[in-house]
């Protein structure tokens, strides 16, 4: 078994493992526990009472953070010459269609957000297996194929992000840094939550949300009191 850090050992002292807290208490700990150089990002983790085997339970979505992420969003879109200026007018970094399908099949990712117009598609599809390992192909359902690209970029560089239950039916996101103060933290969890709420799938039985755990990077992680959020 690893050994506890010094800086880990102090802060499983600021608070009781065992014990779930409200989410503006959690935010209190965390703040106070969270001891990087840099801005730490905050993640959350929702164990669902899901079968992710079957396609009618699976939770998938997207949500806007009322105060972004804290992240400097890089957004890509790929369409036809007729919708760049409105994809540059919202604030992409990068637009354009055949060079960006070239550097990509060449490599290049190094950008968050992908959006692709619908005419586009026939040629974004072949980087599938490229886009698709790093969460960064465009989809319909999420809003990133679409033809309303200055609204789709507005959306990305504002705080939407997209949430996707895994094989373990583990929601996992990040919702903010560390640098926050208390009362945003808990209104961008809220609104989280919330919204992983409204999605759950009809045929989902018994206990819905089975745990929320909350921690920044290198942090130990919070238990999240669910009456807290009123579900």
């Amino acid at each position: 078994m690893a050994q506890l850090t010094k800086k880990r050992k102090l802060a499983l002292t600021k608070y009781d493992q065992a014990k779930s807290y409200p989410v503006s208490e959690a935010a209190k700990i965390l703040k106070e526990i969270s001891k990087t150089k840099f801005d730490s990002s905050i993640e959350m983790s929702v164990r669902l009472g899901i079968d992710v085997k079957q396609a009618n339970q699976m939770v998938r979505g997207t949500v806007t953070l009322p105060h972004g992420t804290g992240k400097t969003i890089r957004v890509l879109v790929l369409c036809t010459p007729d919708k760049e200026a409105e994809a540059k007018a919202a604030g992409a970094d990068f637009v354009g269609l055949d060079e960006y399908i070239t550097k990509i099949k060449g490599g290049w990712t190094d950008v968050d957000v992908v959006i692709a117009t619908p005419a586009t598609m026939g040629k974004v599809g072949a980087l599938g297996k490229i886009l698709g390992p790093r969460g960064l192909m465009p989809n319909p359902k999420i809003g990133t194929v679409t033809q309303e690209v200055g609204k789709a970029v507005t959306d990305a560089k504002g705080g939407k992000i997209e949430y996707k239950a895994d094989k373990d039916g583990i929601v996992h996101v990040a919702v903010g840094k560390i640098s926050f103060d208390e009362s945003k933290i808990a209104d961008n969890i809220n609104e989280f939550i919330q919204t992983i709420v409204k999605a759950k799938p009809s045929a989902a039985k018994g206990a819905y949300i089975r745990s929320i755990f909350m921690s920044s990077t290198m942090s130990p992680s919070i238990q999240i009191e669910t009456k807290s959020l009123g579900y």
